[in-house]
């Protein structure tokens, strides 16, 4: 079953984000701004995720062209990030604006905007294009913004959602340099 989730998640977030986007008008009507903003999120990533990870793009870019060939991403490697951690953040975000504040919520902002940074380091040291670096800057830099300088907030909790994003993006890195150390190196 993980198996047939790690090829086919892509579709179901094409699905999923089209769903989430054709709820915003009602949304719109009840909800304050601050909570649209981060309902948003969840398309915004998803619609993120299929540009980045359509035909498994990326991981195929981080292990031909980051890591020289070495396996530092798998299959399951991007499904956990993206559906469990990805998608499990933003909705927990969702959550805890609903119960606590906004204010409270700020790692989904602080996610996009990690991650768009993310794509553009690579782009400018390999001089290209990566999967994820149009949607990246399209769309996860003014979101992102928007919501960051939207939603009041103390210093604490731009700490806390800032902290949070960085500390799974490096978590991220870590284990993708951890693999490729172990990992067979290319064949020329």
């Amino acid at each position: 079953m993980l198996d047939l989730l790690a090829r086919h998640w892509v579709a179901g977030a094409v699905f999923m984000a089209a769903a989430l986007l054709a709820l915003v008008p009602l949304l719109a009507a009840e909800w304050p701004l601050a909570m649209l903003l981060i309902f948003l999120h969840s398309p915004g990533y998803m619609i993120h995720q299929v540009e980045e990870h359509s035909g498994d793009r990326f991981r195929k870019f981080v292990n031909d062209v980051m890591f020289g060939g070495r396996e530092a991403l798998t299959t399951v490697d991007v499904l956990w990030v993206n559906c469990g951690a990805v998608w499990g953040i933003d909705l927990i975000a969702l959550y805890v604006a609903w119960i606590a504040g906004p204010g409270w919520a700020l790692v989904a902002p602080y996610l996009m905007l990690v991650n768009a940074l993310g794509h553009i380091g690579p782009a400018l040291r390999f001089r290209g294009y990566n999967p994820g670096l149009a949607s990246g800057v399209v769309l996860f830099i003014p979101l992102g913004l928007a919501t960051v300088l939207t939603i009041p907030a103390t210093a604490a909790q731009h700490a806390l959602g800032f902290g949070l994003s960085l500390l799974l993006h490096i978590i991220i890195a870590a284990n993708a340099v951890r693999r490729a150390r172990g990992a067979a190196p290319a064949k020329a």
